[in-house]
C-alpha cells in the first residue's frame, strides 16, 4: 500500500488504481476543467455519491482514498457545462470555500487532468498513447514511451539582512503593487542550492549565504512544487532584472507593502515564520 500523506485531521492515502476492497458508496469526484473545479452550488463541497454527477462524462482517473473514501479527478469537456445545482469555481478561489485537504487534492485532480489531456500522443513517434496499468503514466504501444506528469521544481526564498529586514519583490507576473519572496524554476542539472544562489543573483544582483531548507508545498499553477529556503544577505546592491521585476527592497515587520499570508501559499508561510521569530 502506498505510504499515506497527513492532511491536518484527515488521511490521504495515494493509489492509481482503487483496492480490491474500496466501498465505492460516497466517492469524493473532483471534475475539473482549465483551472476550475465543480463544487455543490452553495454548500461548498465537492460532489459526492456513488455515480459522479451526470455532467462528469470525461475520462475519469482514480487519485487514492481520502479517509477511506475513494478520490476521483474527472475531466469535464470544454463543450459541456455543470448542472445548474452545481458551479465552475477557479482553484484560487476555492480555497476559502472547502476544507484544506479537499483543496489540495483538487490541485492534483486538476494536474493529473491537465497532463492526461496533453500526453493522448507520443512525444517521441506520434502514436496515440494508452494509460498504464500500473503507473500514473501514458505509454506508447509502438515504441514504448513512457510520460508521466509533468512537475516543474521551483525554489522560493526569504532573504533577510542582519538587520532584520527582509527582501521582497514586485514581480511583473503580480497584478498591481503586490510583492513576495523571490522564486525560480530549477534548471537540469542544477542542485537547489546552487538554484538559489543563481535566482537571487540573477533577480536582485545580490549574493546570499546560510542556506537552509524551510519546506515544500505542492502548487498547481499549472504544475509546480516548491521548494522553499531561507537565506541570509552576503552582499552587493540591488540591481534589478527588469525583465522579471518591477520593484525590490528591504522590509522591516511594520513596513510591509502588500504580500502574502497565510496557509494558501509557501511564500505566506514563509514570511509568517519570520514576522513570528
Amino acid at each position: 500500500m502506498s505510504a499515506a500523506i497527513w492532511f491536518m485531521a484527515m488521511q490521504f492515502e495515494p493509489h492509481v488504481n482503487p483496492p480490491d476492497d474500496t466501498d465505492h458508496d460516497h466517492a469524493h469526484w473532483i471534475i475539473v476543467r482549465s483551472g476550475h473545479v465543480v463544487i455543490e452550488a452553495g454548500a461548498g463541497s465537492l460532489p459526492f455519491g456513488s455515480e459522479p454527477p451526470a455532467s462528469a462524462t470525461g475520462p475519469h482517473h482514480f487519485l487514492g482514498l481520502l479517509d477511506g473514501r475513494p478520490v476521483w479527478a474527472v475531466d469535464l469537456p470544454d463543450e459541456d457545462e455543470p448542472h445548474d445545482w452545481h458551479e465552475l469555481v477557479h482553484l484560487r478561489s476555492l480555497y476559502t470555500r472547502v476544507p484544506e485537504p479537499e483543496w489540495m487534492l483538487a490541485g492534483r485532480a486538476e494536474q493529473i487532468i491537465q497532463w492526461d489531456r496533453t500526453h493522448r500522443y507520443c512525444g517521441r513517434c506520434g502514436s496515440e498513447t494508452e494509460l498504464h496499468q500500473n503507473d500514473r503514466a501514458r505509454q506508447c504501444p509502438a515504441c514504448g514511451f513512457l510520460a508521466y506528469p509533468r512537475l516543474a521544481p521551483a525554489v522560493i526564498v526569504l532573504v533577510e539582512r542582519d538587520d532584520g529586514k527582509i527582501l521582497l519583490a514586485h514581480g511583473r507576473q503580480f497584478p498591481g503593487r503586490f510583492f513576495s519572496t523571490l522564486a525560480g524554476f530549477v534548471e537540469p542539472g542544477e542542485g537547489l542550492e546552487t538554484c538559489v544562489e543563481r535566482e537571487i543573483k540573477e533577480e536582485v544582483g545580490i549574493d546570499v549565504t546560510d542556506i537552509t531548507y524551510f519546506g515544500s508545498q505542492p502548487w498547481p499553477f499549472p504544475h509546480s512544487l516548491m521548494i522553499g529556503f531561507n537565506a541570509r544577505y552576503a552582499g552587493g546592491e540591488l540591481e534589478i532584472q527588469e525583465e522579471e521585476i518591477v520593484e525590490a527592497g528591504w522590509f522591516g515587520p511594520d513596513e510591509l507593502p502588500p504580500c502574502p499570508r497565510g496557509a494558501m501559499s509557501i511564500a505566506g508561510r514563509l514570511i509568517d515564520h519570520w514576522l513570528a521569530n
